[in-house]
């Protein structure tokens, strides 16, 4: 009899330890889960550089998807504009001339700390643009603005465009960015100029979406 009741008493004792650890191990799983964390935002920026040793106003977009607040993946985009004198009136009507081009690509940028309020990034557009030069009379309310436009005005060209950004993650849904980038361009030819547009640029923009779709939920005890 006492056999039997130790061997009933083990059984007893040996069942509740396994199922314990069952649900442990479905606590762990649940608790620390594995799957990736989804966020997706728009952002604008305005960065400032030379080109041709003129001032140059870059304005850019980014639409991207985020991992686990490791990696983003999307499309960025950006138009840049300059002007100066206009030396070369055979080409030009008006005082002065423009320089005007847009370039876009895949945007790639791994994030460090993302879970903390500054965060560290390392962004890269790859992609492709053109540029061009136009005249117009600019003193003159920008009126007389060359309308004969063709497709040999302007001139592709292949960039790649590393840079890295301070991050301040103000909430789920907004962040703040600084950063410095540097564009290595292929060589675009034209009448007025031929030439690259390698070059540093630095600016400021925000990020808006949601930066954390999913949050680990705490397991409640049914009873």
């Amino acid at each position: 009899m006492k056999k039997v009741v130790v061997l009933l008493l083990l059984i007893t004792v040996n069942s509740l330890v396994f199922a314990q650890k069952e649900q442990d191990q479905d606590y762990v799983e649940f608790d620390d889960r594995k799957n990736v964390v989804h966020g997706v935002y728009l952002a604008f920026n305005l960065h400032y550089g030379k080109l041709d040793n003129r001032d140059t106003g870059f304005g850019n977009f980014k639409f991207a998807y985020v991992a686990n607040r490791k990696m983003e993946v999307g499309f960025g985009g950006t138009v840049f504009f300059n002007e100066r004198p206009n030396d070369r009136p055979d080409l030009f009507n008006g005082d002065k001339i423009g320089m005007f081009g847009a370039y876009g690509g895949l945007h790639l940028e791994p994030i460090l700390f993302g879970k903390r309020f500054v965060s560290v990034s390392f962004p890269v557009l790859v992609g492709g643009g053109a540029v061009g030069f136009f005249g117009n009379n600019f003193s003159n309310n920008y009126e007389d603005l060359d309308d004969d436009f063709e497709t040999d005005d302007y001139d592709k060209f292949f960039i790649v465009e590393p840079g890295i950004n301070i991050l301040y993650n103000f909430s789920r849904y907004t962040q703040l960015e600084t950063g410095l980038r540097y564009r290595f361009t292929s060589d675009y030819e034209q009448p007025y100029k031929t030439g690259d547009l390698n070059g540093f640029s630095v600016g400021i923009g925000l990020k808006v979406g949601i930066f954390n779709m999913g949050r680990k939920k705490k397991v409640k005890d049914n009873f």
